[in-house]
């Protein structure tokens, strides 16, 4: 299929913007976090900053994939029972919404949940089915991630979309798998509508397994990339979880220099830094944070709360390889991925064609009064 351009539910700081506008495929993010649009805005990235819900597919007609990364931090918790209600409450309303139930009896209801977050995590089911049935016009490719827990909505998610035409696959992928310096897990899933079947990307390189050597493991596939692959440090180093294992702080996550990162969270900035000796070295920087997801090494990280912004992001890395399964393309090339090294030079203009550092700001186009980047 050819993408004409993307439009991203939840677009955050800009992590499969990224990876889209370096496939030469155009963007544009809703997001209402005022920090992850600053940091947008900076890049250069199309940007309405506002409430997905306020939003359709009719607000941008020239838009052929839907993509989305919604919070949904109530099923991170799916072992107690707020995180099963959470659940069950979604995969009710998945149901309702594919029997074509009233929109407003279902936003009403939507509104009743306690955390609006669980809702939200719906946002983009409401999309592909408008699209269909209001706009008569469906995406021609849907792109889907959040945190493994989210695996059974995505689900459900692919039996509705196999129902409304789409060859659907879903499953938990490890990041490092794909060459991020990083151990670290998302739901995927990815849609293409007529087509026989899709699949998920293929692995490219090997999985982490503590104590494992990387040359270990299936000859096909390349090492996985250690943070020492990733950064400039000259000199060797170890890494502290902020946070004790089990809630014990006498436990905390360590790994080394020549391992991947742990999961990059939000907390990031709190990780020590230490050497061989256990001196305490300077802790990473916005850039090395955003090097350990895959960002570009001079993205402009603007705004607060950079942290959460670099924590709460897909790699651009693995949206690339994302991208490229849910397009049908082949696999991105080693050129096409060192793209993603850095975003911008003295001689390139920034994506979309600017090369002004601060977006042009206008009326969103659904007349909220909302700021759009364009």
């Amino acid at each position: 299929m050819q993408p004409r351009k993307i439009v991203d539910l939840f677009a955050g700081p800009g992590g499969l913007d990224v990876a889209a506008e370096k496939l030469d495929v155009p963007t544009v993010g809703l997001e209402w976090e005022a920090s992850a649009c600053e940091t947008r805005r900076e890049a250069g990235l199309q940007t309405i900053e506002d409430d997905v819900r306020g939003y359709g597919p009719t607000d941008f007609p020239d838009a052929n994939v839907l993509a989305g990364g919604p919070p949904c931090q109530t099923f991170t918790v799916a072992g107690t029972g707020v995180g099963r209600k959470a659940l069950e409450d979604v995969l009710s309303f998945v149901e309702r919404m594919v029997n074509r139930e009233d929109r407003d009896v279902i936003a009403k209801d939507l509104n009743n949940l306690s955390d609006e977050r669980t809702g939200l995590v719906l946002e983009p089911l409401r999309w592909a089915l408008e699209a269909i049935d209001l706009w008569k016009i469906p995406y021609d490719a849907i792109v889907l991630e959040q945190v493994p827990a989210v695996l059974p909505v995505w689900e459900a998610y692919a039996k509705a979309l196999q129902g409304e035409g789409y060859a659907v696959d879903c499953d938990v992928l490890s990041t490092e798998v794909y060459g991020v310096p990083q151990t670290r897990k998302r739901a995927v899933l990815i849609a293409r509508l007529g087509a026989e079947s899709v699949s998920l990307p293929s692995p490219t390189h090997r999985t982490y397994r503590k104590g494992v050597p990387r040359d270990e493991g299936n000859p096909s596939l390349e090492p996985w990339v250690t943070m020492e692959d990733a950064l400039d440090r000259p000199y060797r180093f170890s890494v502290i979880s902020n946070y004790g294992t089990g809630g014990d702080p006498k436990d905390r996550g360590r790994r080394a220099h020549n391992e991947p990162s742990a999961t990059v969270t939000g907390k990031i900035f709190r990780n020590r830094v230490v050497s061989d000796d256990e001196e305490e070295l300077p802790r990473f920087t916005y850039s090395e944070a955003g090097q350990l997801q895959t960002f570009p090494r001079d993205y402009p990280w603007s705004g607060k709360d950079v942290g959460q912004q670099i924590g709460n992001a897909v790699p651009p890395r693995l949206a690339m390889h994302v991208l490229c399964a849910a397009f049908g393309w082949s696999p991105p090339t080693d050129e096409m991925l060192k793209k993603l090294e850095t975003w911008r030079s003295t001689t390139t203009p920034a994506p979309g064609g600017r090369d002004d550092v601060t977006a042009k700001e206008v009326v969103c186009p659904n007349g909220s009064g909302a700021r759009c980047a364009v």
